[in-house]
């Protein structure tokens, strides 16, 4: 099981587990002032197992002693168990500070290793090199059990770490020199880190999973040269950057690009488009990078965003095909995100762009995150989005599926803004007390009827992407 030494002279013996979690403090204004806090479920932790093939994720059945402190650096839950010597590093903790440790990687019977890390690891594709733990837990997302990362230890330079998603957090293993072996619980050595890693994609063998995929560094992505790259006029403008219509003069030959200006020079949006590949998705072609700036380049979509496109053509040139075309299309890219356990976040017919052929593509991943990830409520398309996820920052899968019956909506209204005549101000409250939108005019009755199920204010109860897909399909298949 994974454990901990602490790193202090005047403790030897190994310690009762300590629990740290996160008890986010909402601040929500459409939170009830009688809302309960509920505590975040602790993750089952991988055990040390003789026999590979036995569960990763048994639960300890030790009598536990167990504090709980709010960790307001991180927001990790830190679990410090016996009977192993798995370094989990931590950050700054209460308790640990009382206990004399400084917060950062530890272990009992180690002093700091002499400082070596050798060249050859720097090709493999999960080495990052000398990033901070901050910056790997940004790179991590969507944070998908199993996707991981190897960076230098920052607290004990020629060391590393071995950085694992699991149940939405990021566990952070320190992997030390023993002479000149590597190790991570004492017991299990190997003579380099390529056959550590490859040890644990076969067997977690004590980590709270095993390493499912590496996430790449960023070196993976086709950097564009910033002199191939010819900007133009803005076509669009979001609250994470502008979308500048490019040319990538690219063998000879000019090729139209959208260029996206990311207004932070965070590399996450561009390393998740890139893991995503799929039609209705919105394709990455490259980056530019730029002192402090990175430019994402990705195809460009010349019949601009599906909202536009509704407005501006209007019930005289969108046909019922078109309609259930785009509705088809943005399910199955929506299915394929809940297939790869991403949240979009600010699914809306502005962030679904079509292409020449008419095919419609969901784009703008600037939100694209796992649900634990916080945000200020101020800068949710209320409207667009999820009761729960306003009220409590609850984001998954089902609450993109409300937003994704706001969008249907949207296509059946030719591009209307949703719950028209109500003051945005009393949106959340009408909808709560039972309020839905009426279907738009000529609106098929199931097209309404997936509406409504999505709209159903217990997540639980409304359908995941692939059930929609399917339906959207045969109806598209009755659709002249």
């Amino acid at each position: 099981m994974t454990s901990q030494n602490l790193h202090n002279s005047s403790l030897t013996q190994r310690y009762q587990p300590v629990e740290f979690r996160h008890f986010p403090d909402t601040g929500e204004k459409w939170a009830p002032s009688n809302a309960t806090q509920t505590p975040p479920t602790v993750p089952a932790r991988g055990v040390k197992r003789n026999n590979p093939s036995d569960n990763a994720q048994i639960h300890d059945t030790n009598t536990r002693v167990t504090n709980r402190t709010p960790d307001n650096n991180s927001g990790h839950e830190v679990v410090l168990r016996p009977q192993n010597n798995m370094n989990v590093t931590t950050t700054d903790c209460n308790i640990i500070n009382q206990m004399g440790n400084n917060g950062h990687d530890v272990n009992v019977n180690r002093v700091q290793s002499p400082v070596r890390v050798e060249s050859k690891f720097t090709s493999m594709r999960w080495f990052h090199g000398k990033i901070s733990r901050e910056f790997a837990e940004q790179l991590l997302k969507p944070r998908t059990d199993g996707l991981f990362l190897v960076r230098e230890s920052t607290n004990f330079p020629g060391d590393y770490t071995l950085c694992v998603c699991f149940q939405n957090k990021v566990e952070h293993y320190r992997v030390k020199y023993i002479g000149r072996n590597l190790t991570i619980d004492d017991e299990e050595i190997f003579d380099n880190l390529e056959n550590l890693i490859k040890h644990y994609e076969e067997d977690a063998d004590g980590l709270c999973t095993k390493l499912l995929k590496c996430l790449p560094k960023d070196d993976d992505l086709c950097v564009i040269p910033e002199q191939e790259i010819e900007l133009h006029e803005p076509i669009g403008k979001g609250e994470f950057g502008e979308v500048m219509l490019g040319i990538w003069k690219k063998d000879g030959k000019d090729e139209k690009v959208a260029v996206k200006m990311l207004k932070d020079s965070s590399p996450a949006e561009a390393i998740l488009m890139k893991s995503l590949h799929h039609e209705n998705l919105v394709n990455l072609l490259g980056v530019v990078r730029k002192e402090g700036q990175i430019y994402l380049v990705t195809e460009y979509m010349s019949k601009g965003s599906l909202v536009d496109y509704l407005r501006s053509r209007g019930r005289l040139h969108v046909t019922k095909k078109d309609q259930i075309n785009f509705a088809y299309h943005t399910s199955a890219g929506m299915e394929y995100l809940e297939r790869m356990h991403v949240v979009h976040r600010d699914l809306a017919a502005r962030n679904v762009l079509i292409a020449e052929d008419g095919v419609a593509k969901v784009s703008d991943f600037g939100l694209a995150r796992n649900k634990e990830i916080k945000m200020e409520s101020s800068k949710l398309p209320i409207k667009w989005t999820a009761p729960e996820a306003l009220k409590r920052n609850i984001f998954s899968n089902k609450s993109d599926m409300w937003s994704f019956g706001i969008l249907l909506w949207e296509i059946y209204s030719f591009g209307r803004v949703p719950y028209p005549r109500i003051p945005l101000a009393d949106v959340v409250k009408v909808v709560e007390k039972g309020y839905r939108m009426e279907a738009p005019e000529g609106c098929p009755p199931e097209i309404y009827e997936i509406m409504r199920q999505s709209w159903d204010l217990d997540p639980d109860k409304r359908p995941k992407f692939e059930e929609v897909k399917s339906k959207l399909q045969a109806l598209r298949q009755q659709t002249t």
